[in-house]
């Protein structure tokens, strides 16, 4: 099996382009195997590239753990990406589907090849039970929640996938390794939950750190940023313009008046290589 490593702001998958070869029969059981860091390829998860009945192409996507994933912002720039420097789709605008419906790109070229793709999140999710969470508010904002022995104060979105944010005055691994795997599985968050923990340096300067829902802590992520946008403008801490600031780099945002966000940052091919059949390295 044919497969590409690509990565945006340093938030890596496993790409299979399925249109030019069969799928694997067992993608989940592939997205543990191949994500391993240890003995696999090393990603957050696997992509599969399909062809589409609505939109240019469609991506299929798994976590590290094999679970299946709605959204991807990072991930979707990167099959943009491939689409346009493989020949398959040649135009600087693409549509792309995706677990949370079709999804607008513009891609910006250098040296004839993609840098950067500007992606249409479309409109975040408010209600409680499409998020879903069991918390108060629609959606929730700065509502107290106690995990372990600390009350924290979340707000959470959807952008196709669930999403609570945590604003801090301190990113540490203490909240991001320990708090987050147990938000993650809290008994309020019934499909789990990516957790951003963001620290507000200025109105339009953000840090995140995420724990990303079936990955662990991930360099980047783009519905994250996004959710972190949404909820810093609804609670008067964030403008609506903004650079989140990642570990493994920056993604610029802009939630219009069309109720839009817009995320913008790299795409950026690693290597390809051959998975044997049987799995084995």
């Amino acid at each position: 099996m044919r497969f590409t490593k690509m990565h945006g702001a340093g938030n890596d998958y496993v790409y299979v382009d399925c249109v030019s070869q069969p799928p694997p029969p067992d993608p989940a059981g592939l997205a543990r195997r191949i994500s391993d860091r240890h003995t696999g390829v090393g990603a957050d998860g696997l992509i599969l590239i399909h062809r589409s009945q609505i939109a240019d192409a469609r991506m299929q996507m798994f976590n590290a753990d094999g679970s299946p994933g709605e959204m991807c912002g990072n991930g979707i720039r990167c099959v943009a990406k491939y689409l346009f420097d493989r020949g398959h789709v040649l135009r600087p605008r693409m549509t792309i589907e995706t677990g949370r419906g079709p999804l607008e790109l513009e891609l910006t070229l250098k040296h004839a090849v993609v840098d950067r793709v500007r992606v249409n999140m479309g409109r975040p999710v408010y209600a409680a039970d499409a998020i879903p969470t069991l918390l108060p508010g629609e959606p929730p904002l700065d509502v107290p929640m106690s995990v372990g022995a600390r009350t924290l104060a979340v707000c959470c979105v959807s952008f196709g996938n669930p999403h609570c944010v945590v604003f801090t005055e301190e990113l540490t691994d203490e909240l991001v390794r320990v708090l987050g795997p147990q938000i993650e599985s809290h008994p309020l968050f019934p499909q789990r939950v990516n957790v951003g923990f963001a620290r507000v340096d200025t109105p339009g300067d953000v840090q995140l750190r995420v724990w990303e829902r079936g990955a662990g802590e991930t360099q980047a992520c783009g519905t994250a940023a996004s959710a972190a946008l949404v909820t810093g403008v609804l609670t008067g801490r964030l403008h609506r313009r903004v650079v989140v600031q990642l570990p493994g780099g920056a993604l610029a945002l802009e939630w219009d008046a069309s109720d839009d966000v817009y995320l913008t940052g790299p795409a950026v091919e690693v290597f390809t290589g051959n998975w044997p059949a049987d799995g084995r390295l």
